[in-house]
């Protein structure tokens, strides 16, 4: 697999938030919880639909709905077991750049994410669309903490 180290969101976007949670699952096992994207739907309620058959490699595509909305996202980034980021378009010119990170912390692991959102329809809503991306992924990091953990106790299914 051909691995890119890091890619950034964008730091001039009209939107930028964040997230993290300490899970209580080693970072193995939080990374493929992470990682198996066609299995989103099954613990993120935030997510109703993916469409994926590539591999975990930048360049790969994958198409999902996410609140409801329809996103076209490449993956741009993948440093196994640390670190996965992707950009993605949403309808009315929507541009965002996400990106995860996962840091063996004691027993556990330590979850960052962050994403960006530009595009005119994110200037001209800019509040609204903090709030909500804000929210977005607290809800995300706090489902996948919820599954990876699960999935420890359960010896990891």
């Amino acid at each position: 697999m051909i691995e890119v180290i890091s890619v950034e969101i964008n730091r001039d976007a009209s939107v930028i938030a964040s997230a993290e949670a300490y899970v209580d699952a080693p970072s193995s096992l939080v990374w493929a919880v992470k990682t198996n994207l066609l299995t989103w739907p099954e613990w993120n309620a935030d997510v109703t639909s993916i469409h994926f058959s590539g591999t975990l490699a930048p360049g790969e595509r994958f198409r999902w709905k996410a609140g409801g909305v329809p996103i076209a996202s490449t993956l741009q980034a993948v440093d196994s077991g640390r670190m996965i980021g992707w950009t993605g378009r949403a309808p009315l010119g929507i541009r965002a750049v996400h990106t995860w990170v996962f840091e063996a912390e004691g027993e556990g692991t330590r979850v960052r994410t962050e994403e960006s959102f530009d595009g005119r329809l994110v200037l001209v809503f800019a509040g609204p669309m903090q709030r909500m991306l804000t929210a977005s992924l607290q809800r995300s990091v706090t489902a996948l903490k919820i599954e990876a953990e699960r999935r420890a106790r359960e010896g990891a299914k």
